[in-house]
């Protein structure tokens, strides 16, 4: 069977017969809970419509990201080490040296020392 029938036409299918046996097999019992908005594991505050969301979450979320990236050229580059020569291994080295630098200068800088941020809210709010 050629790859591209099994793409568009038995995938497809695939989902539409999966995604109707959810629709009428599946319990349909909406409550409160699972109507209500959802606030990012925050408990709301009465009067106020936002909270505060510390951007040290998003700046780990961004370095987690550079981990993944690095993973994904580091593996390949295992996969074709012999292959590439010394050329290939010296221009590796570099781009592992800019990374490593990268990140000793984000851990002197303090990026990831989180402090206990809950006082400080409350400390505004009293």
């Amino acid at each position: 069977m050629n790859s591209l029938i099994i793409l568009f036409v038995l995938v497809p299918v695939l989902i539409i017969v999966l995604l109707l046996l959810n629709y009428f097999l599946a319990p349909h019992k909406p409550d409160f809970e699972k109507n209500s908005p959802f606030e990012c594991g925050f408990s709301p505050i009465y009067g106020q419509t936002r909270s505060p969301f510390h951007i040290q979450f998003y700046i780990v979320a961004i370095l987690f990201l550079v981990l993944d990236l690095e993973i994904f050229y580091v593996v390949p580059f295992t996969i074709v080490l012999y292959q590439v020569g010394s050329y290939g291994f010296t221009i590796f080295l570099i781009f592992f040296t800019i990374l490593t630098i990268g990140f000793i200068y984000e851990i002197a800088a303090g990026v990831l020392k989180f402090g206990d941020q809950r006082s400080v809210v409350s400390i505004k709010n009293n």
